[in-house]
C-alpha cells in the first residue's frame, strides 16, 4: 500500500481549515431545538426569540418528546428548550435521557413545586405563556452558561420527580379566533364565556373571541375556584366581578368590573352567592 506523505505544510494547512470551521460555526452563532406541542406557542416563542437572542438559530422543532430525542442526536444542539408536558416523553424524561450533551430550559406553566425545584438547582425555565420580559431573563443565563459545559441534570430533576402529583391540571391559556387572526389569551385576562350557537364567545375587558369549547368542556377543565358557572350558557371570573344585585323578583344580576353589561345569574346558582 502506498501511503502518500504530506507535502510541507499540508497539515499546518488542514489545522487552518479546522480552525476556520469552527470559528465558522461560532460566528454563525449558538444552536438550539425547540420542543413544544402546541404549534402557536411555539410559533410565539420562537418569534420572541429571535427578537430578544438573534443569533441564536432554531436548527428543529419538535411535538414530542421521542422527536425531541431524535433532534438532539441529529442536530446537537447547544441548548434545547423543552416543554414539560409533551407527548410520549416530558421534557424532565428528555433532560435526564441527554445527560449534559446540551444546556436545558424547560418550557411550563406555573408548577410552584417544580419552579420552586428549579430555582433551587440552577435550572432554566420560561414560562407560559412568555413574555419577553421573562424570557429574556432566561436568555441571559443561558448566554452565560454557554460559557461553560452543560451540566448533566439528573440528580437537580430528582427533587421534581418527588413533586405530589398534580390534583389537575388547569387550562392556563385559550387560543381563541379574533377576526382572521387567532389570539392567545390567558384566563387570567377572560371576565366571562358565554355560549353561542356553537361556538363559545370569550369575553375579554377590551374585545370578544371565538372557540369551539362548550360551556361543559371548559367547566372541567378551567379551576373551579377562579371561574363560577352562573347559568347554563355562562362561565364568570370571579375575579371579575364588582357586585352583585337582587331584583324584587329575588333574581340576581352581576355587575362587572371592566364591562358595561351584565349578567344574570340563574335559580340553579343562586347559592354560589349567599355569603356575599
Amino acid at each position: 500500500m502506498n501511503v502518500r506523505e504530506p507535502r510541507m505544510g499540508e497539515g499546518g494547512a488542514r489545522e487552518g481549515e479546522a480552525a476556520r470551521a469552527h470559528d465558522d460555526a461560532v460566528a454563525l452563532g449558538p444552536t438550539a431545538i425547540l420542543a413544544e406541542d402546541e404549534p402557536l406557542l411555539a410559533d410565539e416563542l420562537a418569534d420572541l426569540l429571535k427578537l430578544l437572542w438573534p443569533q441564536l438559530r432554531i436548527v428543529a422543532r419538535a411535538g414530542d418528546g421521542v422527536a425531541a430525542l431524535n433532534a438532539i442526536d441529529s442536530f446537537l444542539p447547544d441548548v434545547a428548550l423543552l416543554d414539560i408536558h409533551m407527548p410520549l416523553l416530558s421534557g424532565i424524561e428528555v433532560a435526564r435521557r441527554i445527560g449534559g450533551r446540551c444546556h436545558v430550559a424547560f418550557i411550563t406553566s406555573y408548577d410552584q413545586h417544580a419552579l420552586e425545584a428549579f430555582e433551587a438547582g440552577a435550572i432554566d425555565y420560561v414560562l407560559k405563556p412568555p413574555t419577553a420580559a421573562r424570557l429574556m431573563t432566561t436568555v441571559e443565563r443561558l448566554k452565560a452558561r454557554l460559557l461553560q459545559p452543560p451540566a448533566d441534570l439528573r440528580r437537580a430533576l430528582k427533587s421534581v420527580d418527588q413533586a405530589p402529583a398534580a390534583k389537575s391540571r388547569y387550562l392556563q391559556w385559550i387560543n381563541a379566533s379574533r377576526g382572521s387572526a387567532v389570539q392567545l389569551i390567558t384566563v387570567d385576562e377572560i371576565v366571562y364565556f358565554r355560549s353561542d350557537q356553537k361556538y363559545t364567545l370569550v369575553v375579554t375587558p377590551d374585545g370578544e373571541a371565538l372557540i369551539k369549547k362548550t360551556i361543559k368542556e371548559l367547566t372541567d377543565e378551567l379551576d373551579p375556584t377562579m371561574f363560577w358557572q352562573v347559568h347554563r350558557s355562562t362561565l364568570v371570573n370571579v375575579h371579575a366581578i364588582h357586585s352583585v344585585t337582587r331584583d324584587g323578583r329575588g333574581s340576581l344580576t352581576l355587575r362587572l368590573k371592566q364591562r358595561p353589561e351584565t349578567l344574570p345569574v340563574s335559580e340553579a346558582y343562586n347559592h354560589l352567592f349567599r355569603q356575599m
